[in-house]
């Protein structure tokens, strides 16, 4: 992963889903490339902010990443992620700005 810029989004999922269904997202985070777990809370993959990262927090505007990636293995990673929470919570996961409610 060379040529790293700064990329972030915002998904669909609301910090108000059930108990249920973030232990389902949970269990997805640990299952996607490059996981190493939680710091302050937040979620990350493949490093912290010195290096090349994905971060994911819970926000009122959705379930909010940045990372720090070349473009190719972030476009490859965020769509992988919506594809599997897709199929983990039941309904169309995408961003707001694009039409995802």
């Amino acid at each position: 992963m060379i040529n790293k810029s700064p990329h972030s989004c915002n998904l669909n999922i609301w910090y108000y889903l059930p108990d249920q269904e973030w232990s389902k997202l949970s269990k997805l985070y640990e299952s996607m490339p490059g996981w190493i777990g939680y710091k302050n809370g937040a979620a990350y993959w493949f490093g912290q902010e010195d290096d090349i990262f994905i971060t994911a927090s819970v926000e009122p505007s959705g379930l909010s990443f940045y990372a720090q990636l070349n473009n190719s293995d972030w476009n490859s990673w965020i769509e992988r992620f919506k594809s599997e929470a897709t199929k983990v919570l039941g309904f169309d996961v995408g961003e707001p700005e694009d039409g995802f409610s």
